[in-house]
């Protein structure tokens, strides 16, 4: 399984307009070859670097196992999002305080359909995820504000 990205390459820059130097979207995504016995995906977003410990950015849940990949500034219809370290749901670009960052996007193909709402956040999440991830892959974008 992979997920690649037509705006920036594996441990490449995100252009600005996915960051909050710009419009704060996410950027587009595209998956490959998930595993036929996929009932879900994930893809859980998260900075390491942050100097406060691994910052969540975005999660993602219940994306249909047919999904291709994500359209920029777009959720998968039936797919749901989760509490970020912003405080609320949705995608929240980087915005590194200084130097530069690496940005994991994470997906994980599920044999199930996870069973819980908006309100999760990241650890609950990987919490309903254990012992149902059946492949995982991930693509890292750099960031640093200049």
């Amino acid at each position: 399984m992979k997920i690649l990205s037509p705006v920036f390459n594996h441990n490449s820059v995100i252009p600005s307009l996915y960051t909050c130097d710009g419009e704060n979207i996410n950027p587009p995504f595209v998956f490959e070859d998930v595993p036929l016995a996929t009932q879900s995906l994930v893809l859980i977003s998260d900075d390491p670097d942050a100097p406060a410990g691994t910052w969540v950015h975005w999660t993602l849940w219940n994306i249909p196992s047919s999904t291709k990949g994500i359209l920029e500034n777009n959720v998968p219809k039936g797919a749901i999002e989760g509490i970020t370290s912003f405080g609320t749901t949705g995608y929240g670009g980087p915005c590194p305080p200084s130097g530069e960052h690496r940005y994991f996007f994470k997906l994980y193909a599920l044999d199930t359909i996870l069973n819980i709402g908006p309100e999760i956040d990241k650890e609950s999440l990987e919490e309903a995820m254990k012992g149902h991830v059946i492949e995982q892959s991930e693509i890292i974008g750099l960031y640093s504000r200049q």
